[in-house]
């Protein structure tokens, strides 16, 4: 039987610096070589018990390689609660304007300036605030995947859409493309997909429709639908894997019925449907003709 790698208690579940733990004699280089450790970045490991997320990576970064810098982007999300980066993604952080600083591999180290208001505390290490946060998001990322982003933040209440938006209106301190994403999130979604459906429909020059739409009957209440037109008593549900669950399945069935029963239509959409926009647009304008 193999004999457990000995780890020891100042090390166990904690990121450290490799040569900092063998200059102090906890590990000799071999053992730090051994199974019982996982590289996070260069010269930076952790406990092999320990499940390596972005979030670990991160405070890992901004507290052991990069002590001085901000932990940023989807990175700082991340430590606000959004997972908007995975457990591989790079790491990203930022330093004053004219710092210098070794490459990192894994890390992603941009110089800006940050007012004293953009910067607070997470989990140890210094984080953009949550409008900083959504700000910088909003403008790294690409296409609808940027509205999606700033949805997830607003709704898990890390921050105010209102706030949000009236910093996005300064000019001097976003861009148009940014003002743009701050304008078209809306904080409603109960997924990402949902997002991106809004999305799609919007472009597609559809009427407007109520989102998280609370469907009543006789004045008692009986479904909160995704979109909804409440005058043609039409609905849009997004229809995720989830729904699949044979436990669910029957739920599903009989809140349909209730929908129905209240004279309501409902067109669902799958991840199939966005991929097809002009299909998807085209389904919904029909039901909303005919309903």
């Amino acid at each position: 039987m193999p004999v457990a790698a000995h780890v020891p208690p100042r090390l166990r579940g904690r990121a450290f610096r490799g040569s900092r733990a063998v200059a102090q004699g906890l590990l000799t280089p071999n053992q730090l070589r051994g199974s019982a450790w996982r590289p996070l970045f260069q010269d930076v490991y952790v406990d092999a018990a320990v499940e390596v997320t972005h979030r670990l990576r991160a405070i890992a970064a901004a507290s052991l390689l990069v002590p001085d810098a901000v932990v940023s982007g989807a990175s700082a999300a991340v430590l606000w609660g959004v997972e908007l980066a995975t457990a591989t993604d790079e790491v990203e952080l930022t330093m004053p304007r004219g710092s210098h600083g070794r490459r990192h591999p894994g890390l992603r180290v941009r110089r800006a300036h940050l007012e004293d208001g953009d910067v607070g505390r997470r989990h140890g290490v210094a984080v953009t605030a949550p409008v900083a946060t959504a700000l910088r998001v909003a403008s790294v990322l690409r296409g609808d995947e940027a509205v999606v982003a700033v949805d997830r933040l607003v709704t898990a209440r890390v921050v105010d859409l209102a706030l949000l938006r009236a910093r996005a209106a300064v000019p001097r301190a976003t861009s148009a493309r940014v003002r743009e994403v701050c304008a078209l999130a809306d904080g409603l979604a109960g997924s990402p997909q949902e997002t991106r459906l809004r999305l799609v429909m919007r472009r597609a020059g559809l009427p407007t429709p109520v989102a998280q739409y609370e469907v009543l009957h006789d004045g008692l209440f009986v479904a909160r639908v995704d979109f909804a037109w409440p005058e043609h008593r039409l609905a849009v549900e997004y229809e995720g894997v989830w729904h699949g669950d044979p436990a669910q399945v029957g739920k599903d069935r009989r809140r349909l019925n209730h929908l129905r029963e209240a004279g309501w239509t409902v067109v669902f959409v799958t991840a199939a449907d966005l991929h097809d926009p002009l299909r998807l647009a085209a389904m919904i304008r029909a039901a909303l003709a005919v309903s």
